[in-house]
Order: structure tokens, then C-alpha cells, then sequence
């Protein structure tokens, strides 16, 4: 059983999503099993194959706005449709909850899920209104509903349940009993780093026993890896792979605190914000000639995502070559309950963009950053984030945009089905909003410098808009540079390419605050 999607007719409106049984005899034969709405994820078979749960939900919602828990009987064939409305509705009556990850219990067959009812993504069985393990976290993962198969917990041989979730940037497992089918869970066990755990993991399967757990996990100086770890001895985690062979010593390795800054919501009212922050390490050099670091703020993609604390290469690049770090969960990321997550809708362009200055801002009152070399990157809606702030904001003094999104309304009419109706609930459906939030329709506001790194191929960002930016801060006398690299898309691949981005943003903010960068890339910086 799958999710099938029929691009028979390509347009985005035209495709359409089912959940379909295919046959494995060769013949290749399909079966509908539930159709009629715009989209579908997490097809589960009951223990016996009585029964199909999903979920599924219909534009303009996203699957952390609004969905559906629902139930087909399957043995039934007389009784058997597959429209999606005549199926039993089991979570999400009220059109505005996330019901994410159904699971079967495999001996009681009760169907278990995942809600944000309480505020959070938390786990319940159904036929109960409480949560069986009530926290205010969040589980089902860093960034539930972006792909299929995602799925945060489960169940052991013995029948006990297994989840994890986060806090404060390391990953908790919670092992509990799961008999009372009427009650909350019981003997509640939480293990994490001090169990012998990695301080990030998840995707775990148990072995045939249950008494061993695989997972993918890693840490701020350990690549993600794949692991075993045994639950009866709690002993040190024991890597089996690694997606990388490289090693490094924690002499250049920075390990990141999280912190929590003041901002503002949409509105202006006092909120708190989340981050990440990287002091620089190099045990081989020591500064003595300034009191702060430079400060790269990070803004992440998604934008209904967050970052992470795994080994990320690219910000120990930074770190290693003494500039600090901060890579900031602006509100609307995913980790923090949905009042966090919600802080988005029609909001985009505006929370995220005052969070990462305001983030910026807290560090430089810390003595954590230089208040002069304030400089910010990221990535497709990260770097719609980083423009926005260069454009509308006169915090940083220097930023880097990789294929960054400038065009709102270009970004709204051409993209797939499921990002499709994305902005009807991050900015709206007034065309006038869309062009006051986009930050190509304000070049003129841009006064500091910045670079462009941009595919040539990018058919979501299109190489002109970053060209009609160069063009704007040439003409102002700006120092200004752009990259375009060949054969690239919406997103760089090739590793020639991502080491160049790294290199030339680092001769880039270099040359701005007059850092010496050894052996740096030629740029050809306009104006400076």
C-alpha cells in the first residue's frame, strides 16, 4: 500500500494523490483504496488487514496546519469505497488540528496517533481524549510532514511504546508501558546522553528481541552515523557506519549551547525566540586584538522547519576560522508546540526576519558578537529570510544569498503541488502583501554589502532576480558580488560548487570587514 501521485496532467491543480494497494505478483495492477482529496500520507494496514488508517488533508492547509485521521474497512468488499468522505473520521473533526503518524498497536490492534490538540505534537490512542504521554514537546521528529515515512515512535516486541523528542538540542527516548488501554502510559523510562545515547538520533528500529535499538544518530563533532545500543545495559552507543570517513579534533570543534532571546511577534507583542550559538574554536590560533567575534547568523530553510545541532560541516567552517555562529529557530520552526509554529501564518517576511536581528541584537548585548560585523546567510526560504532582513532592516552589515527567494509572486505561481498553496497561509492572498514582502520590489532599501550565489539553471528562483539585485547595488556604489554557477538548480549539488560558495562567501565577508583570509578565492567585488 502507497501514496501514488499522477502527474498524467502536470499542472500543480491537475495532479492528483491517492492511496493505492499495488500488486507484487508482476502484474503491476493497482487498487484505489482512498481518493477525493488533495493529499494523502501514511497509509497503515491494521494487524489483521481489516482495516486502512491514514491521513489526509485538502488545500490550502499543510499537514502541521490541518488533517485527518481516517479509517477504511477493507475486508468488507461489499461494503468497500474508496471516497475518501464515506470513510470513518477518527482525529481532526475541527479542520484546524495536525493529526500526523497513525500507528497500530501490533497485539491490541488499537490505533495510535499523533496530535497537536494540547498544544504540541503529542501522542494518543484512540478512543481516549488524553494523551498517553502528556509533555510539552514535541514529537514525531525535527520536521514532521515534509516527507513520507516519517515516524517518531513505536512499539517493542514486548508491546511497550518507544517515541523520542527533543530538548534543549538533544534528543530524549521515552520507553513505556502501554497495557492500560483505557489509562495514560505507565512505568515511564527517559533515557538520553547519559545513558550512552547520541546527542541527536532518531528513525529507530527495534531488533527481533527488542532489546536492541538501531537508529541514525550523531553529535556536533560526530557525522550522522548509523548505531546500535542496547536497552537492558544503557552502554555507550556503538557506530556500525558513517556517512562520512573524516575525523577531527575537538581542539576545532565547537559545540553549541542553545539560547533564548527576547523579540516580538507580528503584532509587537514580547516573545521569546530559540537558537543555536556557536562560540569560534581553533585551538591552534588565539585573538588578541578584539573583544568579540564576527557574528554569522544562520537562517534556516523550510520555513516550517528548524535547525539542528548534528555535525553540520558548514558551520565549523565558520567557527574553526573565528567567526561566531548563530543558527536561529525563528518563530514558525518546528520543535516548539504549534503557538511557536503558528507565529508565521500571514506573518512570513515579518517574525522571522525580526527574530534573526533580534537574535543578533541579544549576542551583541552578551559581549558574544561584534556589533560592527554583523553579517547573515541562508538558503532558498532562508535566504528569502536573509534578504528581507538586509532589505527591510539595518542590523547586519553584510550578507550572503544563496538562491535566495526575492519574487514572492513568482515563487506562489510556479511550484509543485504540494508547496503549491504554501503562501496562502505564510503570507496571504493579497497580491499587494506579496509585493510589499518582496524583497527584489525594494532593492533600493538594500545598503550594505552582499553576495549572490545563484544556479544558473534555478527555475524556482530565477537567475535574473539575482542579477537585477547585483545590478541595483552596482549602480548605488555598493560593495556588491554574484556567482552563477553552471548547470546548477535550485539548490547547489556538485562539490566543487558547495566548496566555492564556502569559500567565496568566506574571501566575501573577509574582504567587507578586512580579515586576512589565507590563499582566499578571487572575487570581483564591485565598489570596494
Amino acid at each position: 500500500m502507497m501514496v501514488r501521485e499522477d502527474h498524467l496532467e502536470p499542472h500543480p491543480k491537475d495532479v492528483v494523490n491517492q492511496i493505492v494497494a499495488v500488486s507484487v505478483d508482476g502484474s503491476e495492477s493497482m487498487e484505489v483504496l482512498a481518493t477525493g482529496n488533495d493529499f494523502y500520507a501514511a497509509p497503515r494496514p491494521s494487524p489483521d488487514g481489516t482495516k486502512l488508517a491514514y491521513i489526509t488533508w485538502n488545500h490550502p492547509n499543510m499537514p502541521w496546519d490541518a488533517t485527518e485521521l481516517r479509517v477504511t474497512q477493507l475486508a468488507d468488499a461489499g461494503a468497500f469505497t474508496d471516497e475518501t468522505d464515506k470513510h470513518d473520521l477518527i482525529a481532526g473533526e475541527d479542520g484546524d488540528t495536525s493529526i500526523i503518524q497513525p500507528l497500530w498497536h501490533p497485539q491490541t490492534s488499537d490505533l495510535y496517533y499523533i496530535s497537536d490538540q494540547s498544544g504540541y505534537w503529542n501522542i494518543y490512542r484512540n478512543g481516549t481524549s488524553a494523551s498517553i504521554l502528556p509533555l510539552n514537546f514535541d514529537f514525531g521528529g525535527r520536521a514532521p510532514g515534509w516527507q513520507l515515512g516519517q515516524q517518531g515512535y513505536g512499539f517493542l516486541p514486548d508491546g511497550k511504546i518507544y517515541a523520542t523528542y527533543t530538548k534543549d538540542g538533544e534528543t530524549k527516548l521515552i520507553v513505556a508501558s502501554v497495557a492500560d488501554s483505557d489509562g495514560p502510559a505507565t512505568n515511564i523510562e527517559e533515557y538520553g546522553t547519559e545513558h550512552g545515547l547520541p546527542p541527536q538520533f532518531g528513525g529507530i528500529v527495534p531488533s527481533a528481541s527488542g532489546d536492541t535499538l538501531y537508529f541514525i544518530g550523531g553529535s556536533s563533532s560526530i557525522p550522522t552515523s548509523v548505531y546500535s545500543w542496547s536497552l537492558s545495559q544503557c552502554g555507550p552507543a556503538i557506530q556500525l557506519a558513517s556517512s562520512s570517513s573524516l575525523k577531527f579534533s575537538d581542539n576545532v570543534i565547537s559545540v553549541p549551547r542553545q539560547v533564548e532571546f527576547p523579540t516580538t511577534d507580528s503584532e509587537g507583542k514580547a516573545k521569546t525566540a530559540f537558537g543555536y550559538y556557536y562560540p569560534p574554536q581553533n585551538k591552534a590560533y588565539q585573538c588578541t586584538m578584539e573583544k568579540a567575534p564576527p557574528l554569522l547568523v544562520k537562517a534556516h530553510g523550510g520555513p516550517t522547519a528548524c535547525t539542528s545541532t548534528s555535525f553540520n560541516p558548514a558551520i565549523q567552517f565558520w567557527t574553526s576560522r573565528g567567526f561566531a555562529v548563530l543558527d536561529v529557530d525563528y518563530g514558525g520552526s518546528t520543535g516548539y508546540g504549534r503557538e511557536y509554529r503558528r507565529r508565521l501564518r500571514n506573518s512570513w517576511g515579518i517574525v522571522d526576519i525580526d527574530d534573526v536581528c533580534a537574535g543578533a541584537q541579544y549576542l551583541v548585548k552578551e559581549g558574544l558578537a561584534d556589533p560592527e560585523r554583523l553579517c547573515i546567510d541562508g538558503g532558498s526560504a532562508g535566504g528569502y529570510t536573509t534578504l528581507g532582513a538586509l532589505t527591510f532592516k539595518d542590523v547586519f552589515t553584510a550578507g550572503c544569498s544563496l538562491y535566495g527567494i526575492g519574487d514572492l509572486t513568482a515563487l506562489a505561481g510556479d511550484t509543485h503541488k504540494f508547496e503549491s498553496r504554501y503562501l496562502d497561509g505564510l503570507i496571504g492572498k493579497d497580491e499587494a502583501i506579496y509585493k510589499d514582502r518582496s524583497p527584489i520590489e525594494h532593492v533600493d532599501s538594500l545598503s550594505c554589502p552582499v553576495l549572490l550565489l545563484q544556479g544558473d539553471e534555478d527555475k524556482i528562483v530565477p537567475p535574473n532576480q539575482a542579477e537585477m539585485m547585483f545590478s541595483t547595488l552596482k549602480n548605488k556604489g555598493i560593495p556588491s558580488c554574484i556567482r552563477l554557477y553552471k548547470g546548477e538548480q535550485h539548490g547547489f549539488r556538485k562539490a566543487e560548487n558547495i566548496e566555492d560558495a564556502l569559500d567565496s562567501e568566506l574571501a566575501f565577508f573577509g574582504r567587507v570587514y578586512g580579515i586576512d583570509v589565507p590563499d582566499a578565492v578571487q572575487l570581483d567585488i564591485v565598489n570596494l
